[in-house]
Formats: C-alpha cells, sequence, structure tokens
C-alpha cells in the first residue's frame, strides 16, 4: 500500500478516491477503521472517512491516530490527512490538533497544507486561500452554520490552531517544479517551520508538488494534491493498476436525492432542480419535535407517487439561504436543529431502503455520514466522476449506489448530470 488517506468526513473521502482512481491508483474506501487487515492483493490506496471534521478536537485526534495505525499496519508508506478545500475548521480545530498528532506520531518535523483544487475554483496565492474570485472569507463559507471561514490567510489559520510556525512557499519557487519545492522545503526545517503553505494555481502546480512530496511521510490537503500524489506514485512505483471504475458504476434503479448542506451551490442545485421531479422542503420544527415520526411521514408521502410518470428521482431537502438558516438557528440553536435534521435524514435513508431504493444522492458531508451509516455501508468501489471530486460509488457488501457530495462541489444541474449514468 503506496497510500493511506484519513479523510475527516464521508464526501471528503470520496472526492480524493475519485482522483486518485482517475490517476492511475486501485482504491478502496473504509467508513471507519476496519476491524481486518486488508488482503494480500490489496489496494495500491486504502482511505478512512472518519467524522471527525466538527466533532471535539481530542475525539478527531484519537479517531486519527488509530486509523494512522491501520494503515501504517498494512504496510502504508505515507499518510495523507485529507480536509476540504476551503479548509472547513474552527479556531481550536480540528485540521492543527490532527496535523500535530500525526506528525509528533510520524516524528516527522515538516509536513504541507495544501487545501488548494483549481478545478473547482480553490486557489491559493501568498498563502490566501481563494474560492472563484474571491478569498474565502468573502465567499459563502463566511456563513457556514458549523465551521464559518472568517480569514482567507493559511498561515494564520493553521498557527491558531497548531503548535508550530507556518510560512509560504511563494508562487515564483512552486514554478520551478519539484526540485525546488523539495530544496524550499528543507530550508523551512533548518528555519523552524513546520507547516509549508505552498502557492498552488493550476493542476501542473498540483502535479509538481506531487512530484516534490511523494517521499514525505506525511502530508495534507484537499483532493487536488491527492492527484498529483497519485501520478507521481504511479511514475515511481512503474505501477499499471487497473481501476474499479466498473464496479462502481451505478446499475440503476430507484433513486433519491437527499439535500442537507446549506452551501451556496446546493441551494442553487435544489432551485435548479425543483419543478422537475417530486420534492419536499423539510420542516425542521418536526424534526425537532420527532425526527423519526417525521421521517415516516415523508416515506409514506414519497409511496404515494411511486406511480409519477417522472423518471426523475424526488427530492427531499433541508437546504435553505442564509436568512432562514441564521432563523431556524435562532428559533431552535444550530447544535440542536443540526443534529436533528441528521437524525431525521439517517431515519430516512433506512426506511427508503427497506423500501427498495438503491440509488441515493447526498449533497452535504454532514449528511452523507449520517445516511451511510444509517444504510451500513462500510466500505465501497469507486465508480465515474460526476463532477469533479464527486464519484459514482457502489458498496463492497450490498446492492446499494450512492453519490456523496460536498456542499459546494458540482455545477448547478449536479442532481441531473449524476442520474444520467442510469437514466
Amino acid at each position: 500500500m503506496y497510500l493511506g488517506v484519513i479523510a475527516d468526513d464521508f464526501t471528503g473521502g470520496t472526492d480524493i478516491a475519485g482522483f486518485l482512481v482517475q490517476n492511475g491508483l486501485s482504491v478502496t474506501q473504509y467508513l471507519g477503521i476496519p476491524e481486518t487487515d486488508c488482503d494480500e492483493d490489496g489496494p495500491d490506496a486504502a482511505i478512512i472517512s472518519l467524522k471527525s471534521r466538527s466533532c471535539p478536537a481530542e475525539e478527531a485526534i484519537k479517531d486519527s491516530l488509530a486509523a494512522m495505525k491501520w494503515l501504517l499496519a498494512q504496510g502504508c508508506r505515507q499518510i495523507f490527512f485529507k480536509y476540504c478545500s476551503t479548509f472547513d475548521s474552527s479556531a481550536k480545530g480540528n485540521i492543527g490538533p490532527v496535523t500535530d498528532a500525526l506528525l509528533e506520531a510520524l516524528d516527522c518535523d515538516v509536513t504541507v497544507m495544501c487545501p488548494a483544487l483549481p478545478v473547482n475554483g480553490r486557489t491559493v496565492y501568498k498563502g490566501y486561500l481563494f474560492v472563484g474570485d474571491v478569498l474565502l472569507n468573502e465567499s459563502g463559507m463566511r456563513n457556514h452554520p458549523v465551521t464559518p471561514m472568517l480569514d482567507a490567510n493559511l498561515m494564520r489559520l493553521t498557527e491558531q490552531q497548531s503548535k508550530g510556525k507556518a510560512a509560504n512557499v511563494s508562487l515564483t519557487i512552486v514554478d520551478q517544479g519539484p526540485a525546488a519545492i523539495r530544496q524550499a522545503i528543507e530550508q523551512l526545517v533548518i528555519d523552524g517551520i513546520t507547516y509549508a503553505v505552498p502557492d498552488t494555481l493550476t493542476n501542473q502546480h498540483l502535479v509538481d508538488l506531487g512530484e516534490a512530496l511523494v517521499d514525505l511521510p506525511l502530508v495534507t490537503g484537499g483532493s487536488g494534491l491527492g492527484m498529483g500524489l497519485a501520478r507521481a506514485i504511479v511514475r515511481k512505483h512503474r505501477l499499471s493498476a487497473e481501476t474499479s471504475m466498473d464496479a462502481g458504476a451505478p446499475p440503476g434503479g430507484k433513486c433519491i436525492i437527499l439535500a442537507g448542506s446549506t452551501s451556496v451551490m446546493t441551494n442553487a442545485q435544489v432551485k435548479r432542480y425543483i419543478g422537475k421531479a417530486v420534492s419536499q422542503k423539510v420542516d425542521v420544527a418536526r424534526c425537532i419535535e420527532d425526527a423519526a415520526g417525521y421521517a415516516g411521514e415523508i416515506a409514506d408521502w414519497l409511496a404515494l407517487h411511486e406511480k409519477d410518470e417522472n423518471k426523475l428521482a424526488p427530492m427531499i431537502y433541508a437546504t435553505t439561504g442564509v436568512d432562514d438558516l441564521k432563523d431556524i438557528q435562532k428559533n431552535f440553536g444550530a447544535e440542536a436543529s443540526g443534529a436533528a435534521v441528521e437524525h431525521f435524514f439517517s431515519t430516512l435513508a433506512k426506511l427508503l431502503e427497506l423500501a427498495h431504493y438503491d440509488h441515493f444522492i447526498v449533497a452535504g458531508g454532514e449528511t452523507s455520514g449520517s445516511v451511510v451509516k444509517s444504510l451500513g455501508v462500510e466500505a465501497f468501489h469507486i465508480g465515474p466522476q460526476i463532477a469533479p471530486g464527486v464519484p459514482w460509488v457502489r458498496a463492497v457488501d450490498k446492492p446499494i449506489s450512492l453519490a456523496l457530495k460536498s456542499g459546494n462541489f458540482g455545477a448547478e444541474d449536479f442532481f441531473l448530470s449524476a442520474q444520467e449514468f442510469f437514466l
């Protein structure tokens, strides 16, 4: 096993899995830490998806170290701590504390912080993270209900959460290629810097970073760096692995869309889809009152519409705009309302599986985690990409296909394009 990925949420795991498979590595993704070892002919890369993005830092550290221990026991040569391309975290964590714990456990002096994903508009310049043409703190992420991002400076964000010092690897250096990048990082170690933040504007920068970092015991970042590392690993070890895309392709069946994200893009995707198929907005008050009972009512409501001639999947969505979200959080509390909606979606997913739904399109990392856990899926094959960072996946041990989408990923027609694979 050449690469072991510790992802801080479920959609983050599928995000990087798609890039690794596309660039030549065989991949198995696990939902949580496996209880048994890999087979002898195991994958080139294994991904362990945790739910550690917004839990208490101590819990995130414990789970991440346990994941690392399992990966190293499989003979893994490099650890990749994967987080969102918008660096989702709070002033207290969890990216910094987890990175520090992994560095200490691996006895490393330095790592990189590289959330860039240019294909989705996430770039880094002078150490500042951009979303499209605006700084991170000027994007929709400033209103995130759990991890609002109020600063775009990755060095400051990292040092707020971590024990060491961070420094930028400038665009001038990155433009010079792998050798210059390696030399710059070696100098940062001499200067007492623990976290290198490379400027990254293009896919070529990611390819060069992958080449430069292929022997670093620990790297951290988004799925874009995974693409660069996969190419470097394939070249270095002369791999010719066949991908698992065919095994992960959705065969077609009863499909449902469950949208829990309140991101700007998911709002646009929901708006685009309304009117094209049966849809129902989630009543948060009902979730607070009785999430399980309310889920049963929605399942019954969906059953009444199964004979509709429209072949497009029905949609159940808790997605809402900024003002409505603020009202919900004011009335019910951010934590309580979020937990109630997650409970609703997890219960609904299980009821729908019993009703023979076998294709689930899910928007939002927290929602995806709840749905996958409820369905009892423990590992899956990676299929074709619907959009950059969002592949179809198929459960290893049951006939269920999933498209697990981070909130801001995909184009406005994502819910439609996801179904084009089997309609």
